[in-house]
C-alpha cells in the first residue's frame, strides 16, 4: 500500500505537509493520506441487474448474493456475476473508485452475504481481518441424517481431491480448517443447523459435514441431488460481522432465508 501511494499518485502528509514514508511523527501530528487512483479493468463488464444491498457507506458494499449466481467471473460465468453487478452499481452512483473489491466469496449455488470494498485500502483493512478470523460468519443449512450432538467443533485439515480439480476431502496433509455448528432442529431425515466458520476454505462446511456421513441436503457434489424442495445445496450464509474502522463500529449485516430454502425446511419439518 505505501508502495502504491509512494509511485502511483497519493501522498502523505503531517499537518499539512508532505513528507516521506520513513518521516517520524509525535504525539499530536495529525496524518493525511490520500491514495492513489484507482484504474478498473477494462476485461469485467457491468450489468446492470439490480442489488440486494444490505449495507453501504463511502468504504463498504455488503449484499445479499443469489443463489445461481458466481461470485466473480470466470470463462463459464462472463459477464452477469455478482462482481459485475456490483460494477453496475458502481458506474451508476459515481463512486470515486470503481474497482471491484471482493473480500469474501460464496459457491455459485449457495445465497447470502458477500461483503465488498470500495477501494483498496478498505480491501486490506479486512483481509486482515479475515487473516485475524475476526470476521464472524454464521451460515444456515439443512443437512442429512440424525445429528446425535447438539454441538460440534469440527477440526479437520482440507485439501484437494485426487480425482477432481473442484472437488475437496478431509486429508492429514490439508489446510487446518474449523467449523462449528449448533442443531437448531432435527427432523425425521433431516436436521437444520446453524454453522460458523473459523477458517475460509473452499467447500469447507460441504466437505466436513460430508465426511461426518452428514452431507447437505441437494449437494450434488458431496451428497446427492434427491430433494424435491430445493435444487441446489442448502446453505445460506445468514450474517456477517466485522469492524468499520472508519466509523469505529461493528457492523452485522442480515440476509433473509431464501424462497427455495425455507420451503425445504418447512417441508422437512413436517416429514
Amino acid at each position: 500500500m505505501l508502495k502504491q501511494i509512494k509511485f502511483s499518485g497519493g501522498n502523505i502528509q503531517v499537518n499539512g505537509e508532505v513528507v516521506r514514508v520513513t518521516h517520524r511523527m509525535v504525539t499530536g501530528d495529525q496524518l493525511t493520506v490520500t491514495l492513489p487512483p484507482e484504474t478498473a479493468s477494462e476485461r469485467i463488464n457491468a450489468s446492470q441487474v439490480p442489488l440486494s444491498i444490505l449495507y453501504e457507506d463511502d468504504h463498504f458494499l455488503v449484499v445479499n448474493k443469489p443463489a445461481g449466481i458466481a461470485s466473480v467471473p470466470s470463462h463459464l460465468y462472463p459477464d452477469d456475476t455478482l462482481v459485475n453487478r456490483v460494477k453496475g452499481h458502481l458506474e451508476a452512483i459515481q463512486a470515486p473508485s470503481q474497482v471491484t473489491h471482493i473480500v469474501t466469496r460464496l459457491d455459485r449455488e449457495t445465497s447470502g452475504v458477500v461483503i465488498f470494498a470500495k477501494h483498496h485500502f478498505a480491501h486490506t483493512v479486512l483481509d486482515t481481518q479475515l487473516k485475524q478470523h475476526s470476521i464472524r460468519k454464521t451460515y444456515v443449512c439443512l443437512a442429512q441424517g440424525q445429528f446425535a450432538k447438539r454441538h460440534e467443533l469440527i477440526d479437520a485439515p482440507i485439501g484437494r481431491a485426487p480425482e477432481s480439480f473442484i472437488k475437496r476431502m478431509v486429508r492429514p496433509d490439508g489446510k487446518p480448517a474449523q467449523t462449528e455448528y449448533w442443531r437448531i432442529n432435527q427432523f425425521r431425515q433431516t436436521a437444520l443447523l446453524r454453522v460458523r466458520l473459523h477458517t475460509g476454505r473452499t467447500h469447507q462446511i460441504r466437505v466436513h459435514l460430508s465426511a461426518l456421513g452428514h452431507p447437505l441436503v441437494g449437494d450434488f457434489l458431496y451428497g446427492q441431488q434427491t430433494n424435491p424442495w430445493i435444487r441446489r445445496q442448502a446453505l445460506h450464509c445468514a450474517a456477517v460481522s466485522f469492524y468499520n474502522p472508519f466509523s469505529q463500529q461493528e457492523v452485522t449485516c442480515y440476509a433473509p432465508l431464501p424462497a427455495d430454502l425455507a420451503a425445504a425446511i418447512q417441508a422437512e419439518s413436517q416429514l
